[in-house]
């Protein structure tokens, strides 16, 4: 138990370097450990207290002439197909239906022979 403690502890990333193949590609920290950039199985780089590396230049202008891409298809089809958005039937205005529409009767027709008011 004592040494899966120490394994974690102080230094243990140093130590699980040194053990595995795993070895910092940089060093940054000037020999103090406080950051450090790691190769990991050839699946891009694993930074510690650092910045990751930018992308290369090419893969920078190709992502933003897709989203710039992206971006015109969706406000092209939102500006010539706004029935995406408002729903492709007419709207509906109850205040300009009839009270005969409504199945509400007529106000001279009472209930029992008295004249009611519907509000």
């Amino acid at each position: 138990m004592q040494g899966a403690a120490r394994a974690v502890g102080c230094g243990g990333l140093r130590r699980l370097l040194a053990k595995s193949a795993l070895k910092p590609a940089v060093s940054s920290g000037a020999g103090t450990g406080t950051g450090t950039t790691i190769a990991i199985r050839n699946h891009g780089t694993w930074s510690y207290r650092t910045a990751p590396a930018l992308p290369a230049a090419t893969n920078r202008y190709v992502a933003s002439a897709m989203g710039g891409i992206m971006w015109w298809w969706i406000l092209w089809h939102l500006w010539t197909e706004p029935e995406h958005l408002t729903g492709e039937f007419p709207r509906v205005y109850p205040e300009l239906w009839t009270d005969e529409e409504l199945g509400i009767p007529p106000d001279s027709e009472g209930i029992g022979g008295r004249t009611q008011v519907y509000y």
